[in-house]
């Protein structure tokens, strides 16, 4: 009788232990479902923030080009100019124009150029100050320097010309009258050589010597600094 009771307690005290684990596995299975859950709402909230910015930032490229083409529509082919809808950056092409060969100072064509499309290009992106992080003055240069420079030697002397193009370029706006003192230019404008690093290439892939010596507006919209501020948050 005695080891009856002894074996009925054993076994209540190995169920009473099974219980045990079984409820503590059951809080840690709802734990972990509360978890999943709240990530999942994060993941949905984070997709739903980045589909917010994706279709904010389309519909303002989309307005900034249209101001643009608006104000220089008539004025594009006269100029040899582009303006890209999808990067919103207007090219002014024809090199000889520009600057001559090797050489960073400003032709007394640009100049006049720039003097007429300087003033309006800031104006029409003026509505834009809020949502455009900078705008760009990009210089770009073929592969080739003078003689049978090496490519590498090269590629650092159009480095050094692209850069001393587009500082030619920003003195040359910041002196003008009209916008010498304008907010736009003292917060948002940023000049950036790129030598041959972005060539324009004909149709079979050989490099378009012509068309890559070029100097390009280029506005940058605020999208890419919202983006990082969400995944910093998740970080």
């Amino acid at each position: 009788m005695k080891e009856l009771m002894t074996a009925q307690g054993k076994n209540n005290q190995e169920e009473s232990h099974w219980l045990s684990i079984s409820d503590l596995m059951a809080g840690l299975m709802v734990v972990f479902m509360f978890i999943a859950i709240a990530f999942m709402l994060n993941v949905q909230k984070d997709k739903n923030r980045i589909e917010g910015i994706a279709l904010e930032y389309r519909d303002t490229q989309l307005a900034i080009y249209r101001a643009l083409l608006l104000e220089f529509g008539e004025d594009l082919k006269r100029w040899d100019a582009d303006l890209s809808k999808k990067t919103l950056t207007l090219t002014f092409r024809s090199p000889d124009i520009l600057f001559k060969g090797g050489k960073s100072e400003i032709n007394e064509q640009y100049r006049q150029l720039l003097n007429e499309f300087a003033p309006r290009y800031f104006s029409a992106l003026t509505p834009f100050f809020d949502v455009i992080q900078e705008v760009r003055i990009e210089g770009h240069t073929s592969s080739e320097w003078e003689g049978n420079t090496p490519p590498k030697e090269a590629y650092y002397q159009n480095m050094e010309l692209s850069q001393e193009r587009t500082k030619s370029v920003l003195t040359h706006l910041y002196a003008l009258p009209q916008i010498s003192d304008d907010l736009f230019i003292r917060s948002k404008l940023v000049a950036i050589g790129y030598s041959s690093s972005r060539l324009e290439r004909h149709k079979n892939n050989s490099e378009n010597k012509e068309a890559s010596r070029r100097v390009n507006f280029t506005v940058i919209t605020n999208a890419d600094a919202k983006l990082r501020e969400i995944y910093k948050d998740r970080s």
